[in-house]
């Protein structure tokens, strides 16, 4: 059937999705807002406007065009902050540099996303120098620091950040373009051969944006953002647009905290001081800032923190919750831009006892506006939504990454039957809740059946003494693979408890929660601390290869 098409006016305006797009609702109800760096920068919204007109017409000084590309390197910064708006504003394209990989790998995602302009605080010179005769593309360099003395730089560099800010004009004309256009790159955090770029463009950004908003606004009490929030983020920048909340952050027109380098000492005076109410993390950060001495003395009644990047333990839940702390899930990865599901409670659910409540805050969520995610098995049929039945998840929606940068095969295995397949594993119960149960790499397979490391690790976790535990398999010759938990002891218990003690307490749990009955094989083993990777994450692929040899 033919599809009638809407008669469009000649003189109408046709209103693009454009990253620009996205001030004009903080500029006209909150200009004198205030955005802050380190406590040490202040500056107001129309401020922050004028900054955004510097960066571009001194962008466009040193000869970038659109559709070239700007790399930074730099902490959480208000200098992030501008160039997230300001370079995709002018056409141009960001790529956010992940500054914790090695300084090859960093080569190779500045040479592949062909950069034309790198954007470098000063702490990162060292990794710099042993590439800089390297790079193909970038011609020009730009200094970033917080002192006033900055070290001798290894390559030649155009200017110094605030320098050029200043010498150029605040006003900038931001065209109108096509809003397919390309925004964003970065790459991700593999543990094996080259990062994988992924991009994304101006519409699906902004659609990103506002699905985000309309979740995170229309809940009910629980999690729910406002214009009130004060906001900081605890995810870096470079990672998948730092879930893309400092784009949500500054539509709304809230008050902004940006953090610099992640030092625990310093972020949990940020939130006291600047009285943080809206952050997001992984469940490792959020550990280090609860176990530090300092929080011992700040009050986090009135925190709301999402919680993503890997799962998280319902104990650890239990243990922010006890502190007033209001987290809950959210679910994305890399090539979702991030945020595909949220975990948000509804009134009724905050009557339930804490521990009924960590269960729900520990899922994976509901989830947002605009996304189709099925749970399916290997024929890409549909499974029951029972809460029990498992199957990998799939999902379309408008902001997913079309593909990997120069990598079409990859691109195709990834969108296999028109859905993007995340590799995870994980049931949907009635109320829509889906719940991950492992990635597909990390599930165990003990005796032909699928026993899942998250559920184990939740199991282990509850004992008193773990202060942070991974399970994984390690081949066994009867079973196939066998669950080996690694587990790191709080220090008040080294040496006052033994391993057996642990896989005790853990297989009684096991037979009584419904874990696998191949669970009970569960090994333990002390080790002084898990392997991590760049973005925080447990790395567990890592850990096998370490105990199996790959």
């Amino acid at each position: 059937m033919p599809v009638k098409l809407i008669q469009t006016t000649p003189s109408a305006y046709a209103y693009p999705l454009l990253i620009k797009s996205l001030l004009h609702t903080p500029l006209a109800i909150a200009p004198d807002q205030e955005i802050s760096y380190q406590g040490r920068v202040r500056y107001t919204y129309r401020e922050f406007n004028q900054r955004l007109g510097r960066l571009a017409n001194a962008l466009a000084g040193l000869g970038l065009e659109a559709g070239q590309t700007v790399a930074v390197m730099d902490w959480d910064s208000h200098r992030y902050l501008e160039c997230f708006f300001a370079v995709p504003m002018m056409g141009a394209i960001l790529q956010t540099v992940n500054v914790r990989l090695s300084a090859e790998q960093i080569l190779y995602t500045l040479n592949h996303a062909q950069a034309d302009v790198l954007l470098i605080n000063s702490e990162f010179f060292p990794l710099l120098a042993p590439i800089a005769a390297r790079l193909t593309t970038v011609r020009k360099f730009v200094l970033i620091s917080d002192d006033a003395q900055a070290p001798e730089a290894p390559v030649t560099l155009a200017s110094e950040y605030e320098a050029m800010l200043a010498a150029a004009l605040p006003d900038y004309d931001f065209p109108d373009f096509d809003e397919n256009a390309q925004a964003t790159t970065f790459y991700t955090t593999g543990t094996t051969g080259d990062p994988k770029g992924v991009y994304f463009s101006h519409r699906q950004l902004v659609l990103h944006t506002l699905s985000l908003a309309s979740s995170l606004g229309t809940a009910p009490g629980q999690g729910r953002m406002h214009r009130e929030d004060v906001y900081m983020p605890i995810t870096p920048m470079f990672h998948v647009h730092a879930w893309g909340f400092p784009y949500l952050a500054t539509m709304l027109g809230l008050r902004q905290v940006y953090p610099g380098k992640y030092m625990p000492d310093s972020l949990l005076r940020l939130i006291r001081d600047e009285k943080v109410s809206y952050s997001h993390c992984v469940p490792t950060i959020l550990h280090m800032l609860l176990t530090h001495p300092l929080a011992a003395e700040i009050d986090f009644s009135g925190w709301k923190i999402v919680i993503g990047g890997s799962a998280m333990p319902q104990a650890q839940a239990l243990a922010a919750m006890k502190r007033g702390i209001d987290l809950f899930t959210g679910y994305g990865m890399s090539e979702t831009c991030p945020v595909l599901t949220l975990a948000n409670l509804n009134t009724a659910d905050l009557d339930l006892s804490a521990e009924d409540q960590a269960v729900l805050r520990a899922k994976t969520g509901r989830p947002m506006p605009l996304v189709d995610l099925r749970i399916v098995d290997a024929e890409m049929d549909d499974v029951v939504h029972d809460g029990i039945a498992t199957g990998e998840v799939v999902v379309r929606s408008p902001w997913l990454t079309q593909g990997y940068l120069k990598a079409p095969e990859a691109a195709e295995a990834l969108w296999e039957g028109g859905y993007l397949h995340t590799a995870d594993i994980g049931h949907i119960d009635a109320r829509g809740f889906l719940k991950i149960t492992d990635r597909i790499k990390d599930v165990i397979k003990t005796a032909g059946e699928w026993t899942s490391s998250l559920a184990l690790e939740d199991v282990v976790g509850k004992h008193e003494a773990v202060h942070e535990v991974a399970v994984i398999g390690i081949p066994d010759a009867k079973w196939g693979e066998r669950p080996l938990a690694l587990v790191v002891l709080k220090p008040d218990f080294d040496g006052k408890v033994t391993e057996h003690a642990i896989r005790n307490f853990s297989a009684h749990l096991i037979e009584t929660t419904g874990v696998s009955r191949h669970g009970v094989l569960l090994q333990v083993q002390f080790v002084p601390a898990l392997l991590k990777t760049s973005v925080g994450k447990i790395n567990k692929r890592g850990m096998r290869e370490a105990r199996v040899g790959g």
